[in-house]
């Protein structure tokens, strides 16, 4: 209740409107300092982009490509200063990677950094270009700004569902635009493998594809009921290097995920020598955790070495995913080969079988040049020498690893697990795994673990929300899970601790972005409205304040508890609660926004 008294005392100060306040700078993430002055910088056909070195020239480039998709024109581009221009500054060496400079006066804009600090500062500038008539206008203001984290990701797995390269390049320019600069991009999975390996055809011809797919939750039908659809895809070697170099115009790296021992029924399908000899293996169509892992042996170390050899050829991250999550070891405990390993290089268990199956792994990838990551189990049997633990069960694993001064990425289900509901009654939203993850639980997580010191906090590298897709087959579902809470992830991972406030973020700067992202074409989930319930004296009733978080948004409202639609009452000032002599209402809503897009239901009992 403080936070929706919060949000109904800044609307009375503030009016209906979310556009750039007067004194405010309303970009996300929040800037590190932001100070806005007299004024206004007007861009229009005469002005244009210096830029003199190659790093800000590419930068320039981009920045046309994004004034294009929004606005419909682009601006000259010269190495020279000459009039009405936005000088781009890649040479200065004293700002740290990706911290940025920018400035704008009544006759221009500066911004000045590292190439990732430029892009960075372009990127805050668009968002800062308001439309006024056929004009666009830049208020006078002073940004300073770097990210609190070097690490900014978003896991996205396409071994579950497909998804093809253009949804992928749509993702990356929102991820571009709100300063997140990693893609871990979840290749394979027991339900599909999706990369080309031109050493092994059989793994886009077979493993690519399964023949159908279980509807509904994973619950719902005992035996499963399947769709009868064939379902997969893969991208081939020169679409994966598309992607790749897409993502780094845009100061994105993209991390490939190549699951081992376990997640690797769709590989046995093609290649069954690789298991444990319990097959026949078909890719399944249905979901959970499946005994089928690979076998120990040198063939399947082969296997993967060629394998990884032409990722990394593809792939010039620093990083190479493998994995290492949810390995059941029921195979190898009835394994001769594994029990001969385990005995020959005194291992105690299986755990310690797949830590030197991972150690394997990780000397292969060192000597190449490259750094693993895994999930937190890889902890488990011993953790291989430089590895780098992604902490996805809460915080515990990565709080071990930190402590044992090995590299972290925080991950933890229960704040960064975005394929959650976004709703407690789960009637009301799209199928999901399950679980509940508000916008809220997402804004205030804080990657730094309190029960880490100082120094060991220096090992969390950063944060990354996780899209996981098993109830996730279309693009639309997929940015609907998506947006706003990777908006959230955004100052999660950008904007220091101290300087976050998710009523500002809420009440000011997120209603910005969801209007800019459906102007650009993407899906999104429009979020509950501030509903804030007070008593009035004067009437002896309930004043009901409604306040959407989306800009320039209508509230279609019935207080009956039946159904709300464009058909209802249209909110247009607080209103009164109906007298009823005690007895409870229910407060049913929609919202519908500028461009015609409605909402879920929502609802809220007034006692």
């Amino acid at each position: 209740m403080k936070k929706n008294l919060f949000l109904f005392f800044l609307i009375l100060i503030g009016g209906n409107t979310f556009a750039q306040q007067a004194n405010e700078v309303n970009i996300v993430p929040k800037p590190t300092f932001a100070e806005k002055g007299v004024g206004q910088f007007v861009i229009d056909h005469r002005t244009s982009i210096v830029a003199k070195e190659s790093d800000a020239q590419k930068v320039a480039a981009i920045f046309n490509y994004f004034l294009k998709k929004q606005y419909g024109f682009t601006l000259k581009i010269n190495n020279a200063a000459a009039g009405s221009a936005i000088v781009l500054n890649t040479s200065s060496a004293k700002l740290p990677n990706e911290s940025y400079q920018l400035k704008v006066t009544n006759k221009g804009v500066n911004i000045q950094g590292s190439r990732a600090g430029v892009f960075y500062g372009v990127q805050s500038l668009l968002q800062l270009i308001q439309q006024k008539g056929s004009q666009l206008v830049v208020p006078v203001v002073n940004i300073n700004d770097e990210p609190n984290f070097a690490y900014r990701g978003l896991m996205l797995d396409v071994g579950r569902h497909f998804f093809d390269a253009n949804e992928i390049k749509k993702i990356l320019d929102v991820m571009a635009s709100l300063k997140l600069n990693t893609l871990h991009w979840h290749l394979t999975d027991d339900q599909g493998w999706r990369l080309e390996i031109k050493k092994y055809p059989k793994l886009t011809a077979i493993s690519a594809w399964r023949d159908s797919t279980i509807i509904g939750q994973y619950y719902d039908f005992k035996p499963f009921v399947y769709d009868g659809k064939k379902s997969g895809g893969f991208y081939t070697q020169e679409q994966a290097r598309e992607v790749v170099k897409y993502a780094a115009e845009r100061n994105i790296e993209v991390i490939p995920e190549i699951e081992m021992p376990g997640h690797s029924t769709a590989v046995l399908a093609a290649y069954p020598e690789l298991g444990n000899g319990t097959g026949p293996y078909k890719v399944p169509g249905y979901w959970g955790v499946h005994n089928t892992i690979y076998n120990p042996g040198e063939p399947t170390f082969q296997f993967l070495q060629d394998v990884l050899t032409e990722v990394m050829a593809i792939f010039p991250s620093k990083y190479i995913h493998i994995g290492g999550d949810e390995v059941p070891k029921d195979e190898w405990k009835t394994s001769a080969l594994a029990q001969k390993l385990i005995h020959e290089n005194k291992l105690k268990d299986e755990h310690e079988l797949q830590s030197w199956f991972i150690n394997r792994i990780e000397k292969f990838l060192n000597k190449n040049g490259k750094s693993l990551i895994g999930w937190d189990e890889i902890l488990e049997g011993g953790l291989t020498p430089n590895a780098t633990v992604m902490s996805w069960r809460g915080e515990a694993g990565g709080i071990q690893a930190a402590k044992e001064g090995h590299n972290v990425i925080m991950s933890p289900n229960s704040n960064m697990y975005i394929d959650h509901a976004q709703a407690k009654d789960a009637k009301t939203e799209p199928l999901a795994i399950g679980g509940f993850l508000p916008l809220d639980v997402v804004y205030n997580y804080n990657p730094r673990p309190t029960a880490l010191t100082a120094d060991q906090q220096k090992h969390i590298l950063g944060v990354q929300a996780n899209m996981w897709t098993e109830y996730i087959p279309t693009n639309n579902k997929l940015e609907y899970m998506l947006f706003p809470r990777v908006i959230a992830l955004a100052e999660v991972g950008w904007t220091k601790t101290e300087n976050k406030n998710y009523e500002d973020f809420v009440g000011k700067r997120l209603p910005v972005v969801l209007e800019s992202i459906e102007k650009s074409g993407i899906n999104y989930r429009i979020p509950e409205a501030s509903v804030v319930i007070t008593d009035d004296a004067a009437s002896k009733r309930k004043k009901i304040t409604i306040t959407s978080f989306v800009a320039d948004s209508k509230v279609y409202y019935t207080l009956d508890g039946h159904k709300a639609d464009n058909t209802a009452d249209l909110y247009s000032a607080p209103i009164l609660s109906p007298m009823t002599n005690g007895k409870p209402l229910t407060l049913k809503y929609i919202i519908v926004t500028r461009e015609n897009k409605t909402s879920n239901e929502f609802s809220v009992d007034i006692k």
